[in-house]
This record gives structure tokens, sequence and C-alpha cells, in this order.
């Protein structure tokens, strides 16, 4: 890929500047719905958090949400999708038959492929449950063991449905459809809300018995995001069972397939690994090495709902722009100037929405958590577990904006066919937070996990940089875009000063109410002072993000990949 003289200024044709509108709408699309999910969310964490607690049953109940969840964001935030719609685009525009064959193969072996992996997981967790009744000397799991793979097992039949979801809504996006997939998540948060609700309504009074209800609706709710994909998906697929045309085609996107989901899912699989540890005095209950673990049976149900907050900005922001840029860049992976445009583009709307992310979830860390987690009263975190989660909260916060990007960079080598450079790095990048965690619990306990996670995603994203500038041979932050970069910064550090200064004159906090009204003057003060402090400097993200796309044939046109 040649690089663009540096001094030649190159005015978008009609076509790029389609195809800006159509970013900015997707963009707007796919935060906005996910915005409403990530409130549910939210909402659903409020309530579920506040009945088990930071316990035994809180760390249990959201490791086993943890495995089904993996697989949602692993495959739902776009590894599938990665290997899948390339592919699919191309078939779409030269042979549509064989593009139809190639989906409801797809579709065919994944369901297959999930759904033997869940039976076989499902037959070893019963034998572990029923072994002692068969097997001498084999002694039955303790009562927070065993509770915990009880609660596995019921939600474990969750991944075959947010395996087919995030592979329908790959094909959505393909047809430049991305409200209907970036609702779907909204149904599953629902489904959670209303079963914990059955117990604030005094309905259900024991909170293990809540558990096994919210689980079972967890699973009821990825059927109907199935339901939901596939009538979003009426006419615009023909299924049929005539798969022999697509199978070479279907072996390539098993190819990119394995390694999309290394180098799209190392933030998942290092949150899984982190999910582990943390597990450790529950699942493991022996020494490490001789030592002590620093963590005790609170500390997963401490780290998850950390987890919550900061992933609060990237679903919403960060994931979005990632998920709108990736058809435009597979589209002008033939045309230099036109994908290292959107590139560049993509860099800076990350690092616009990713910076202040970070910088604000530290400035607000101790209200939010109390909010959300604390309060004193009977559903909420102990004193202790509050500020144990705020901890977490400050080591995951500084990298929310190399999540974001690391994701963009991703996108960018499969767009050029290229899924082996990230799956290598990732596998690095993973080793690095394994190595990290186990360093960094002794001095910080569970707060280490998320330090660790936070340092091998901005190691991650600076070296995806270098080897994407080798790679295309052009620099991914040229100048323009570095001075871009420079004001992000200035603006979101004036932003952080703004919201410090404010809650540092504010009076201490005594009680929830005050909390609540601390952490809405903050996010008030950070949000009006960081878009006035942007006007000012004339930041063209803004008017990016609010761009307007072209209309109907327009848009698909735009979005097509002919």
């Amino acid at each position: 890929m040649s690089d663009p003289a540096p001094s030649q200024s190159i005015a978008p044709t009609d076509e790029q500047h389609a195809s800006n509108g159509v970013l900015a709408a997707a963009i707007r699309i796919v935060s906005g719905f996910t915005l409403l999910s990530r409130f549910a969310g939210l909402a659903r964490d409020f309530l579920t958090l506040r009945i088990f607690g930071d316990s035994a049953l809180g760390s249990a109940f959201r490791a086993a949400y943890a495995l089904p969840n993996f697989f949602r964001r692993l495959f739902g935030e776009g590894a599938l999708s990665a290997a899948f719609l390339p592919e699919y685009a191309i078939l779409r525009r030269d042979d549509p038959a064989k593009a139809a064959a190639l989906a409801s193969l797809t579709v065919h072996m994944l369901t297959l492929v999930t759904g033997s992996i869940t039976l076989l997981i499902e037959l070893i967790l019963a034998a572990r449950l029923l072994a002692p009744s068969f097997i001498p000397g084999i002694s039955p799991p303790d009562l927070e063991t065993g509770l915990s793979i009880k609660l596995i097992m019921l939600m474990l039949p969750m991944m075959p449905g947010v395996c087919l979801t995030a592979i329908l809504s790959g094909m959505l996006q393909g047809h430049g459809k991305f409200g209907p997939p970036a609702a779907a998540p909204i149904l599953l948060n629902l489904f959670q809300i209303v079963a914990a609700l059955l117990f604030y309504f005094k309905w259900i009074t024991n909170p293990t018995t809540a558990a096994y209800i919210v689980g079972a609706a967890a699973v009821l709710a990825t059927v109907a995001t199935v339901v939901w994909s596939l009538v979003a998906l009426r006419g615009l697929i023909s299924w049929t069972r005539s798969y022999s045309i697509a199978r070479e085609n279907a072996n390539l996107v098993l190819k990119r397939f394995i390694p999309a989901v290394i180098g799209l899912g190392t933030l998942q699989l290092n949150t899984m690994l982190d999910t582990v540890v943390a597990m450790w005095p529950i699942w493991v209950k022996v020494p490490f090495f001789g030592h002590e673990m620093p963590l005790d049976v609170k500390s997963n149900s401490i780290l998850s709902g950390a987890q919550t907050l900061y992933q609060f900005p990237l679903g919403v922001f960060g994931i979005a722009v990632a998920t709108a840029i990736f058809p435009l860049l597979s589209r002008t992976a033939d045309k230099p100037t036109e994908f290292i445009g959107f590139l560049r583009r993509g860099i800076r709307l990350s690092l616009f929405i990713g910076l202040p992310a970070s910088a604000g979830l530290i400035a607000v860390r101790h209200e939010l958590v109390q909010v959300i987690f604390g309060g004193g009263g009977k559903y909420s975190f102990s004193a202790d577990g509050v500020e144990r989660a705020a901890a977490v909260l400050l080591g995951f916060a500084p990298a929310v904006w190399a999540y974001s990007l690391n994701h963009v960079l991703t996108r960018a080598f499969y767009a050029r066919g290229d899924t082996i450079t990230p799956m290598r790095l990732a596998m690095s990048a993973v080793v690095l937070n394994l190595i990290l965690n186990f360093t960094l619990i002794w001095p910080l306990r569970e707060a280490g996990l998320a330090w660790a996670t936070a340092t091998s995603a901005i190691v991650q994203c600076l070296v995806l940089l270098w080897l994407l500038r080798r790679a295309i041979r052009t620099a991914p932050i040229d100048g323009p875009t570095l001075i871009g970069l420079l004001k992000v910064s200035a603006v979101t550090g004036l932003m952080f000063a703004a919201t410090w200064i404010t809650l540092h004159f504010m009076p201490a906090a005594t009680t929830w109410k005050f909390w609540l009204v601390r952490l809405a003057v903050g996010v008030a003060v950070g949000g009006v002072s960081y878009a006035a402090f942007a006007f000012l400097l004339r930041l063209p993200e803004i008017r990016w993000i609010i761009q307007r796309g072209p209309t109907g044939k327009d848009a698909a046109s735009a979005m097509s990949f002919d």
C-alpha cells in the first residue's frame, strides 16, 4: 500500500462522503441501541448484585454467567463477523446463491458444534456432582463449589444461542442493518430484570432460588434473541439445505475464524482468566505454590461488578465505532487512500470517546461504585466490598481507550485478510496478562487483576499500531491525526480537572442519596465541560459523529461491497 504524499490534500469524492455519512449513521444506530442495552444491563447488575452482594453466592453466580457471557462478548463483539463478513460480502456481490448457501451452512455447523460442546461440558460437570455416589474415595464438592457447578450447568445452554445470535448479527451488518443486532442484547437484559424483580416484590425470598431463576431467564432470553435476529433477516437470505457449493468458502471462514477469536478476543480472554484467578478460593481452594492466595470468596463478585462499569462506555461507543467501520475497511482494502482515510477516522473517533471515558471513570469511581453497589442496606455490598470495587475500577479505567482502539486496529488487519498477525500478538498479550495477574494480586488483591488487564491492553495497542504501519507502509497516525489526538488529550485533561475540582469542593457524602447527587454533578460537569472545550477547539470529531448519511437506495449503495 502506497503512502499518499503528506502535503497532498485529497478532497472526498461523493462516494467517500456518502460512506462517511453511513459510518456516522451506523455509529449512532449501534451506540443508541447499545446505550439502551447497557442501561438495561446496569439495571440488571444493580438488581442482581444487590440480591447476591459481595458474597460467595455472588461470586458463584457471576462466574457461572461469565462462561456463556464470555462467548457472547467474544463472538458478539466481532470475531465471527470478522471471519464471516468479508467472504459473505464478496459472495453477495458475485454469487448470491452461494452467499445464501454459505450463510445456511455456517448456521448449521455452528449450531451443531456449540450444541455438542455444551452437551460435553454438561456431562463432565454432572459426573463431578454424581461421582461420589458411585465411585469410592471421591468426596462430594463442598457447598460453595457445588453451587457454582449447578449454576454453570444451568446457564451453559446460553452458549449456542449467543453464538447463533452473533453470526446472524454479522449477516445483518453485512446487509447494512445495524439496528436489530445492536438491539438484541436488550432482550437478554429485560428477561433477567423481570426475574430479579420477583425477589424485590417478595415473590421469592431465598437469594439462592433467585440466582437459579435469573439464570433460567437468561437462557430463555437467548432463544428470544435468536428468533429476533431471524425475523430481522427475513427476506434478506434464502435459507437452503444445499450446502455443497459453499463448502470451500466455509473452510476459508473457519481458517479466519480461529485466529479472529484470539485476535479480537484478547480482552475477553483476559477477563475470563481474571475470573478463573478470582474464583481460586472457591474452585481450587489450595495454596499457590505454598502461599495462601490474597483473595477470598468475595473477590470474583467484586471484580465482575467493577468490570460491568468500565465495559459500559466500551460497549456503547468503543465497540460501536469498530462495528460500524469494519464493513467500510473491508470494502476499501484494495483502495489505499480510502482505506487509510477510514482507518484514521476510526482511530480519532475511538480516542475522542475512549480518552474521556477513561478519565471520567477515574474521576467519579468512588461515587459510581457507591451508587451502584453501596448504600449500607440489606441489599448492597459491604463497606469493604465497595472500597475494593473502587480500587478495581481504578485499575481497569485507564485503558478504556486502548480496549476500544484495539478493536479498530485488529479489524484493519482482518479487512486486509491478515488474521495471523493480530492472533500472534493477542496470544502474547494473554500470556503477559496471566504473568501480571499472578504478580500483582499479592500487593493489590483483585485490583491487581484489573491493572494486569489494562497494562496488557495498552501494550497490545501500541504494538498493533507499529505492526499496522509496517503492513500498510503508511503511518496510521499522520501529522493531522496526531494534532487531533493531542487536542483530544488536552480537552480530556481540562474535563478531568473540572470534574475533580467540582467534586473536591463538594461536601463529603454520608448517605446513598448524596452519593447519587455527587455522581450526577460529576457526570454533568464532565460531559458539559468536555463538549464545551471540544467545541471551543473546533474538534472535527463532533461533526463526524452528527454527519448525516444517505438514505434509501443511496444508503444501500454506500454500504454495499459492489
